[in-house]
């Protein structure tokens, strides 16, 4: 596996000839962007009564940027090898209902390192002007551009008390990653499933996940994009006492794939997966379900419903359907019951067993609804 190292990551924000920032040089060079709307950052400064020693604070930060890149390095991608082994670590697998994705998170560091630019840069928001973590550094550090974000009294507030990166995390977009440790939870707690299928791969963390699972003997899963399929795949390589297929191609697609039909028909024991939230995020690649289907009752027939019908061939008598939705959504998906419009169509295959929260991460810098994840169990008729 090729993996990010802490040098090639620092590389990613400099470039030849790089000059010093002055409180006066951004002053007269740098612009705000509010929007889609540009404007010139002494003119915006003037107007909203920005004081110079809060840019002073922002100066600071350009021009010792390695500082906080390296902390931010060594928490979110920096991999420990002699503890990647899950099952040999000193943790123990968390206890139903009490299932929280932020814990032991350096599992998800992996994760993040091995996709980091589709995580942190190619995948973007559905929310509207919520620009990408990536986006946001790559404008302040080459192309002098100020988010307006970034210049708001609360995020001043927080930049001032050496907090910039949890004003990062806050205000910018990051795809959401399923941390491998809770997926090793699940199996391990609840369902101790022996053959699983994942209609998403959900960047190598499902197959992680449940590689790290002593129960596991085969892992099948399928993903729309291609770099994810060729990683995953590189990861499974280190499994040589498992069984592991990746496809690359829509879920929907495989029910049209006759030898997939067979080979797997009333195979697994479990299938397992956070499907896309609708337009929530919006992933980099031609093959997407938002692409493929313009409206959302489209998407909900011909892709949602079509992976149900495959999860429902697949899955053998009494196997279990497991999903993690939420009902938070950008102004693409809140319009819609997407928990409960989802969950009925799966009830015309299976029955419902169970639903528990997914506990996540508060920042506690800028008020947040609950994502109001859930961890959706079924049983196949």
């Amino acid at each position: 596996m090729e993996v990010i190292s802490l040098k090639s990551f620092l590389n990613l924000f400099h470039k030849q000839n790089e000059v010093k920032y002055t409180v006066n040089k951004m002053l007269t060079t740098m612009e705000v962007k509010v929007g889609n709307k540009i404007h010139r950052l002494n003119k915006y400064a003037d107007m909203k009564k920005i004081k110079e020693e809060s840019l002073q604070l922002l100066c600071d930060h350009i021009n010792n940027r390695d500082e906080y890149l390296t902390r931010f390095y060594n928490l979110s991608l920096s991999i420990d090898f002699s503890n990647l082994v899950i099952s040999a670590t000193d943790v123990i697998p968390m206890k139903n209902n009490k299932m929280n994705n932020n814990q032991e998170i350096r599992f998800k560091n992996i994760i993040r390192n091995l996709h980091m630019m589709d995580i942190l840069h190619k995948t973007k928001s559905g929310i509207e002007n919520v620009p990408t973590f990536f986006d946001v550094l790559f404008d302040l550090y080459f192309n002098r551009i100020i988010d307006y974000k970034l210049l708001t009294p609360s995020a001043l507030h927080y930049i001032q008390k050496g907090r910039i990166g949890s004003v990062f995390s806050s205000y910018f977009f990051r795809a959401s990653i399923m941390n491998p440790y809770l997926v090793y939870s699940l199996n391990q707690t609840i369902f101790k499933a022996t053959r699983i299928f994942s209609p998403t791969l959900g960047w190598s963390s499902y197959c992680y996940g449940f590689m790290e699972s002593p129960h596991v003997k085969e892992y099948v899963g399928t993903d729309v994009i291609p770099s994810v399929c060729e990683k995953t795949r590189k990861l499974s390589n280190i499994y040589t006492n498992k069984k592991i297929d990746i496809y690359c191609t829509p879920s929907e697609h495989l029910l049209m794939n006759k030898q997939f039909m067979q080979k797997y028909k009333n195979h697994f024991d479990l299938v397992f997966f956070s499907p896309p939230y609708y337009e929530l995020e919006l992933y980099n690649s031609k093959n997407q379900s938002t692409d493929q289907y313009k409206t959302y009752n489209e998407w909900l027939d011909q892709y949602w419903n079509k992976t149900m019908q495959l999860c429902n061939h697949v899955l053998d008598k009494g196997g279990k359907l497991c999903y993690i939705l939420s009902g938070y959504g950008s102004s693409n998906t809140k319009q819609f019951d997407l928990i409960n419009d989802m969950n009925n169509i799966a009830k015309t295959y299976f029955k419902l067993l169970s639903t528990q929260p997914m506990f996540n991460k508060n920042v506690h810098v800028t008020t947040h609804r609950d994502t109001g994840e859930q961890i959706v169990i079924f049983r196949k008729k």
